[in-house]
This record gives C-alpha cells, sequence and structure tokens, in this order.
C-alpha cells in the first residue's frame, strides 16, 4: 500500500479546494487536521505561559510544551537538553554564528560552506566573517549537484578551518549531500561542524547522533507544523561552554544588582516567552510523520519524484537542475523552460491551480553557480500524487502555448 492510497490529502483541509495542487511544500507544508486541532486545543483549554506558574492550569501548559520538546528531540535522535527552541532554522544558525561563532573564530580562522546553501546559512557566516576577520572558502557544485570530498579535504589541510557547515539536502538541486562523510572528516581536522537539516527531516529518517555534527538545525512549518517555531540541536560540552544569544526572561538562574547566572540547558538559550501554541502544532506534526513512518515517507516520495524527472523529460526545452537520478535528490525538483521567465512559468501555471515555486530560492549565490537568475521548483510531500505530476506536465505544456515556445 502506498501513502497515496491512504488518501492522505484529506488530512490537510486547505487540500480540499477544488482544483489546488500544492507543490511549494520546500518553501513551507501545508498543516494537517490533528495539528490544527493540538494548536486550537491548547489555546482553548490550557493556556498559560510556561515554566512561571504553579497553578494547574500553567501545569498542563509545562507538560504539552516539554512533552512537545521530548518528541521532537526522539525524532531526530537528539535529547531534549540539547534541543533549543528558536522561531526558525535562520534564528538556530545565527544563534551558533554569534554565541559559538564569535568566541571560537577569529583571525585567519577559516569556514567552509558549499555554494549551495540557503542565504540563512551564508549571511550569518558573512557576518562573522567581517566581525573577526575570518575567511569564507567555498565547496563548489559541479555539474551534476554534487561536491568534492577531496576539495574539501584541501580546505581542512591547512588546519585553519575552524567550521565546516552544510545543508543536508539542498532547497534548490535536491542534491543530498554525504553529510556523515563531511562530519567524518572535520572532526578528523579538529573542525567543529553544523549541519541545515531544513529540506532533510521533512523527508528522511535523520539520527542526529548518527550524523555526528556538533549542530544541526531544522524548522517546524516544513514538517507539517506551523510556523514560528524552529530547533537547534547542539552537543552538550559546545553549548554549556557556549555564551547566551539572547538575554531576558526565563534563561537565567539569578539576576542582582551587580550580574546575573544562567539557566541550565536548554532554557540558556531561550530567553522571553517561548513559542507555546507552536511547540505543541509541532509536537502534533511530530506525531503525524511519526505515525506515518519517515521511512515510508521516503519511499513514497522517491517514487513520485523519479516519477516526476521522467514525465518533466517529456516537456521540450526544459532543462532540470541537480542529480540525475531520484535516489540522490530530495523531493523536489528544480528547471528551467527554455525562453521562459521561471516567474511566468509559475504564473501560468498557478492558472491550473498548480502552485510552484519561482525565484532565486534565497540562494543566489548557486543561481550565479549555474549561470541562470531564477529557477522554477515542483516539490513534493506525502500528500501529493502522480496525479498532481501530470497536473503539472499538462500546464507546462500550456506555458508553451501561452508563450508561444513550438
Amino acid at each position: 500500500m502506498t501513502l497515496a492510497d491512504v488518501a492522505l490529502a484529506d488530512e490537510f483541509p486547505i487540500l480540499s479546494r477544488e482544483g489546488l495542487v500544492y507543490l511549494d511544500s520546500a518553501a513551507t507544508s501545508q498543516k494537517p487536521r490533528v495539528v490544527l486541532a493540538a494548536i486550537e486545543d491548547l489555546l482553548a483549554h490550557h493556556n498559560a505561559n510556561v515554566h512561571r506558574g504553579v497553578y494547574p492550569l500553567a501545569a498542563e501548559a509545562d507538560e504539552r510544551y516539554e512533552s512537545a520538546r521530548r518528541r521532537i528531540a526522539a525524532l531526530t535522535g537528539s535529547t531534549p537538553i540539547e534541543t533549543i527552541i528558536t522561531k526558525n532554522a535562520t534564528e538556530a544558525i545565527n544563534l551558533v554564528a554569534y554565541s559559538w561563532g564569535r568566541s571560537s573564530v577569529g583571525a585567519g580562522d577559516a569556514i567552509v560552506l558549499t555554494q549551495a546553501e540557503h542565504h540563512s546559512n551564508v549571511i550569518p557566516w558573512f557576518l562573522l566573517r567581517d566581525a573577526v576577520g575570518a575567511e569564507l572558502r567555498w565547496l563548489e557544485i559541479d555539474d551534476r549537484g554534487t561536491i568534492s570530498l577531496g576539495q574539501l579535504d584541501e580546505h581542512l589541510a591547512d588546519g585553519r578551518v575552524k567550521l565546516v557547515t552544510v545543508a543536508h539536502v539542498s532547497n534548490v538541486l535536491g542534491t543530498i549531500f554525504p553529510v556523515e562523510e563531511i562530519v567524518a572528516r572535520a572532526r578528523a581536522a579538529g573542525a567543529t561542524t553544523l549541519v541545515d537539516g531544513s529540506q532533510a527531516v521533512p523527508q528522511l529518517p535523520v539520527d542526529v547522533a548518527r550524523i555526528g555534527a556538533d549542530f544541526y538545525a531544522w524548522t517546524g512549518h516544513k514538517v507539517y507544523g506551523p510556523t514560528g517555531v524552529g530547533v537547534l540541536h547542539g552537543r552538550r560540552e559546545l553549548l554549556e561552554a557556549m555564551p547566551p544569544f539572547l538575554g531576558g526572561g526565563d534563561m537565567i538562574s539569578s539576576v542582582s544588582f551587580e550580574g546575573a547566572t544562567w539557566n541550565d540547558l536548554p532554557l540558556k538559550f531561550e530567553a522571553g516567552t517561548p513559542p507555546i501554541a507552536e511547540m505543541v502544532g509541532l509536537g502534533a506534526a511530530v506525531d503525524f510523520v511519526s505515525g506515518i513512518g519517515l521511512e515510508r515517507i521516503r519511499e513514497h516520495e522517491l517514487g513520485l519524484t523519479a516519477y516526476a524527472l521522467e514525465r518533466m523529460r517529456e516537456v521540450p526545452g526544459l532543462r532540470v537542475h541537480g542529480p540525475a537520478a531520484a535516489a540522490d535528490r530530495g523531493a523536489l525538483v528544480s528547471f528551467s523552460l527554455d525562453g521562459a521567465h521561471p516567474h511566468d512559468v509559475a504564473e501560468i501555471v498557478a492558472r491550473d491551480g498548480v502552485c510552484i515555486r519561482a525565484g532565486h530560492h534565497c540562494a543566489q549565490p548557486l543561481m550565479r553557480r549555474l549561470g541562470v537568475g531564477a529557477t522554477s521548483r515542483a516539490s513534493l510531500a506525502i500528500h501529493n500524487t502522480s496525479e498532481d505530476i501530470d497536473r503539472l506536465v499538462e500546464a507546462l505544456g500550456r506555458v508553451r502555448e501561452v508563450l508561444r515556445l513550438d
């Protein structure tokens, strides 16, 4: 039985809109009923601030919040104490750049990242570079959408690399990068590692302990959860040594007129009222994907990706970016159509109810490497079917008609 046979689209209220084909889950996922219900239940029946009150309502909110943290940690093989809650993956990466980076990286040190990184895993390192006088080094993307581990070794050889940071799955190319091997080589050279798992956690079985990265960041809204909540898994000894990122309530142990001491992990990095309802929603989303099984999700989306690659080859003038084999990529396909601007492609297919993304996908350095200003991108989720791919291909045929590309 495939996931399509389970009629998972029925779990997503928004997909009941007539004619809607949603192929933009890499930007944000749609939300199943269980997530919406969990948020409503929290706000309607258990709403109180967390980590502050002793009355029963507050205790109920505390338990729902911390229970969500435990399930979120379990999803990715981490521990609750090493699971820091942020507002998104961008904030998680900035936390590392500011708290770990400014105390660990100095003038003459190097940071290695790939040409395929999302801006959220580029800009924080530009800021750190400019603040401390460090150097950024780039792992080149070849024409197959992959990197060279040999080039990584060359960067590591001089002993100046303090950090290697890489996306687990590229949000443009779909490339699944060999993060375990990258982490192992970096660690052998004495470098710290950060993996951006924003595109990986929704679709792959992820075990951060097995990967071994010092930091692993991801965001809830791509995993069928709400916006406004992200996750940073960090190695405990590093988190213990790092200074706080933000100051305020909840992250302190005590405050006097002379100074303050910090709370224990993970609260040390969670200043202020946290995203309580969002956390409860993400906990429900984690239960949702765990109940289906990440292995089944990957199997379903792998089959759809293979089908999409096959069908899209039928469209004249269409060029797919990234690995040729579905097994080497996540559940997305970025493409260019000769003679058509990606924005025009997205607007025309939207007339048929097909939602795809067009633009630089917050990856302008990669666009320059690809020699394009933008691409169109179709990204898949557990609710998609082969019929959705057929609708896309039919709509692309109409793009060619409208723009007179024949």
